[in-house]
C-alpha cells in the first residue's frame, strides 16, 4: 500500500481514524484464535458514505479490504491473511431506531450485542442471541458469522432475527437487501446470503433486526451426574418433554477447570454437568421448573438437582460457563476450539470419539457446548511449541471432523469457516456445492479484494477426500 493510498484514505476518514504506526496496526493483527497477521493499515470509518469511498478506492487501486468488529472470531474471519486494509466498524455503533410497536431494531454493525440486548429490555423486549462474548462483540459480526449462543435451542440463532440489510459492495455500491416487515418475499432472499458470508461478499453498514416480547420469568437448574454417557442421552429425553431457552452441558475435564467457581462443592463422582433454563410467562415457569425436577428425580440417573435460588446465583453459574474457555490454559498454553454440530441423539457418539481421541493421541481434548442443538464445542489442548504435540492436535482435529460429518454432522455451527477450517470445506461439500458458492464470490467481487483467503482459499483445491 503505497503513500497515494495510505493519503486517500486518510483524506476519506481523516487523520485521527487511519492507523499505520507498526504498533498501532499490532493491536488489529489478531483475533480470539490468537494467530497474527499485520495489516498495511486500519481505517476506521464513521459512516456509510466513508465505506463507499473506501471501497471505490480499494477496488481501483487494488488492495485487500478486511471487514472487523471486535475482533472475537474464533476462525480467523477477521485476521488481514494478504495484508492490505482492515476496515474497523467500531465508529458505526449507532442502535439508529428501536421500534418498540413493531419490534423491530436498526442498528450499526459496530452496536454490541449486550448494548442492544439492554436497549431492547428496557422497551419490554428481548434480542435473543447470545454468543458467550456477547458483553463485547459486535452485531455485524455476529451476522457476518451467523453467531448463535445458549438461547439456540429454543430462539434460533443471527440470521433468524435478520429482517434485512445495507450492505457496500467491494466496487462501492450501496445495495439493500430484506425488509422490516414480518413477511416479504420480493425477489431472491440476498439477506440469507450476506448473513454468514464472513465478510467476503459485502461490508454490512446497517442491520434490521426482528426483536421478541421479553420473557418474564426465568429458572436455572444445574444437574449433576456420574456419567456423560447418561448425561448427553438425557439430552432429548428433556427435550421431548420441555423446550428450555438453553441445555448445555460440560463433561469432567471441562467441570474440574471451572469447579471454584461454582456456587455448591460437586459430589466426587460427578463427570457430567447439564445446565438447564427455563423462561416464559411468571406463572408457567414454576410448573415447568418442577415437571423437569421431577422428571430428572424420577430418572434414578442424576446424582443432585440445584434449582438457582435468585438471579444472582443463577449468573454465577452462567458466569462459571463462561469463564471455561479461559480457563483451559491451564491445560495448556494454546487451544484448538471447535464448534461442531451433530444430531442431538448422536451427541454421545462424538463426545466418545472426542475422549477416544484424547486417550490415543495422548492429548488433552474436554467438550462442552449447546446439548440441546447438538453444537458441541470440541477444544483440543496443546503447545504448539512441541512439534510431535502439534502435530498430534492437526491429526486429531482431522479425525474429528471426520466423525462429525459420519454422523450427519456440520463442521461448524456458529464460528463459520474463516481459515482455520477452510482445508476441510471438501469433508462437508461436494465438488459442485463449492464451485457455486465460488461463483457467488466471482460475482460480488471480481477483484477478490473482499476479505480474500476466507472461507476457501484458491491453495485448497474444491474436492472430496
Amino acid at each position: 500500500m503505497d503513500r497515494k493510498t495510505i493519503a486517500a484514505l486518510r483524506q476519506i476518514v481523516g487523520a485521527d481514524h487511519l492507523r499505520t504506526a507498526p504498533e498501532e496496526l499490532r493491536c488489529y493483527s489478531y483475533d480470539g484464535t490468537a494467530r497474527e497477521f499485520l495489516p498495511e493499515a486500519v481505517a476506521l470509518p464513521g459512516s456509510t458514505d466513508e465505506v463507499r469511498a473506501i471501497m471505490q478506492l480499494a477496488s481501483a487501486t487494488p488492495f485487500a479490504v478486511v471487514p472487523r468488529g471486535a475482533g472475537t472470531g474464533m476462525t480467523g474471519g477477521a485476521l488481514a491473511v494478504a495484508g492490505g486494509l482492515v476496515l474497523a466498524l467500531n465508529r458505526m455503533n449507532r442502535i439508529i431506531e428501536l421500534d418498540a410497536a413493531n419490534q423491530v431494531a436498526v442498528v450499526e454493525p459496530g452496536v454490541i450485542n449486550g448494548a442492544l440486548r439492554d436497549e431492547a429490555a428496557r422497551h419490554g423486549l428481548f434480542y435473543p442471541p447470545d454468543p458467550a462474548s456477547y458483553k463485547f462483540c459486535t452485531i455485524g459480526g455476529n451476522v457476518a458469522e451467523c453467531a448463535g449462543g445458549p438461547s439456540a435451542v429454543k430462539y434460533g440463532v443471527t440470521r433468524d432475527y435478520v429482517l434485512g440489510l445495507e450492505v457496500v459492495l467491494p466496487d462501492g455500491r450501496l445495495i439493500t437487501t430484506g425488509v422490516r416487515t414480518a413477511k416479504g418475499v420480493v425477489g431472491y432472499d440476498l439477506t440469507r446470503l450476506f448473513v454468514g458470508s464472513e465478510g467476503t461478499l459485502g461490508v454490512i453498514t446497517k442491520i434490521i433486526l426482528r426483536l421478541v416480547a421479553r420473557p418474564q420469568a426465568k429458572a436455572t437448574l444445574l444437574v449433576l451426574l456420574d456419567s456423560m454417557a447418561r448425561a448427553t442421552g438425557l439430552v432429548t429425553e428433556i427435550l421431548a418433554r420441555e423446550l428450555p431457552c438453553t441445555l448445555e452441558y460440560l463433561d469432567h475435564t471441562a467441570i474440574t477447570l471451572v469447579a471454584d467457581r461454582l456456587p455448591l462443592p460437586l459430589p466426587p463422582e460427578t463427570r457430567a454437568l447439564l445446565l438447564v433454563e427455563v423462561d416464559g410467562d411468571r406463572d408457567a415457569v414454576p410448573l415447568a421448573m418442577a415437571r423437569l425436577r421431577d422428571f430428572l428425580a424420577a430418572t434414578g440417573q442424576v446424582l443432585a438437582l440445584r434449582e438457582a435460588s435468585d438471579p444472582d446465583e443463577a449468573e454465577a453459574l452462567w458466569a462459571a460457563r463462561r469463564a471455561l474457555s479461559p480457563a483451559a490454559f491451564k491445560l495448556r498454553p494454546h487451544k484448538v476450539s471447535e464448534d461442531v454440530v451433530v444430531p442431538r441423539s448422536r451427541i454421545p457418539e462424538l463426545v466418545a470419539k472426542a475422549e477416544a481421541l484424547a486417550e490415543e493421541l495422548a492429548i488433552p481434548i474436554f467438550t462442552f457446548g449447546h446439548a440441546g442443538d447438538g453444537n458441541i464445542h470440541v477444544n483440543i489442548m496443546l503447545d504448539r511449541t512441541n512439534p510431535e504435540e502439534a502435530a498430534r492436535a492437526q491429526q486429531a482435529k482431522e479425525l474429528l471432523f471426520r466423525q462429525v460429518v459420519a454422523l450427519q454432522g456440520t463442521l461448524s455451527g456458529e464460528h463459520g469457516i474463516g481459515i482455520t477450517k477452510a482445508a476441510y470445506l471438501p469433508l462437508e461439500l461436494s465438488r459442485d456445492t463449492i464451485a457455486v458458492m465460488q461463483s457467488l464470490k466471482a460475482l460480488f467481487d471480481p477483484g477478490q479484494i473482499l476479505n480474500p483467503g476466507k472461507i476457501f482459499p484458491p491453495a485448497v483445491p474444491p474436492k472430496n477426500d
